[in-house]
């Protein structure tokens, strides 16, 4: 007796981890808002019968992508703090870097846009907190006093993402845009080596 075609389970033909990067490039796209099973399905080219099969709905996928991104964030920062470089040429690679990374820009400004959403806060806080973390420690290691390498991660990190609120509205050079460069040089200029 051959089953009929309401009980035919579809195999997953997608790893869970294919999901989550599909989902985050797609909230990089149209926001966390956005993010949604059918059109996520019909991009990766398969029925939504492979999605249930490591999720049960949207928002275990929207945290389970949430977290790749913070857990690809936080090696980041890690090889950043291992790099066997002297602190002021590994904070100005470190930034040189980070202007780089399109896609990590892209779904960090859909996490700011979307910063109420009790799934997308905590991660964007925690992310936050290590990145400042981060600059004011290799601050310190240039030989600023602690409250003024923590004021001064502020001003960078604030450069940084008011850098990348502008590039979305396109009202400042983009990423392949030799003005950007001049931007990271200023930056560096002005914030980095006059403590050294």
């Amino acid at each position: 007796m051959s089953a009929s075609p309401e009980t035919i389970v579809e195999r997953p033909s997608l790893t869970r981890k294919d999901w989550e990067q599909a989902a985050l490039t797609l909230i990089a796209e149209k926001g966390v808002g956005g993010l949604a099973v059918e059109p996520l399905a019909r991009r990766l080219g398969i029925t939504k019968g492979s999605f249930y099969w490591h999720f049960p709905g949207r928002k275990e996928l929207l945290e389970a992508a949430l977290s790749r991104w913070e857990r690809q964030d936080e090696e980041n920062l890690g090889r950043s703090l291992q790099a066997k470089e002297p602190p002021k040429e590994r904070l100005e690679n470190f930034i040189w870097r980070t202007m780089r990374q399109n896609l990590t820009h892209r779904i960090h400004l859909a996490l700011c846009a979307a910063c109420d959403d009790a799934s997308v806060r905590p991660v964007l806080e925690r992310v936050t907190g290590r990145r400042m973390t981060f600059l004011a420690r290799a601050l310190e290691e240039l030989g600023l006093e602690s409250e003024a390498a923590s004021e001064r991660a502020t001003l960078l990190y604030s450069a940084y993402v008011g850098y990348l609120h502008l590039q979305s509205h396109h009202l400042v050079p983009e990423s392949d845009d030799d003005r950007l460069d001049d931007y990271i040089r200023h930056v560096i200029d002005n914030l980095i080596k006059p403590i050294s």
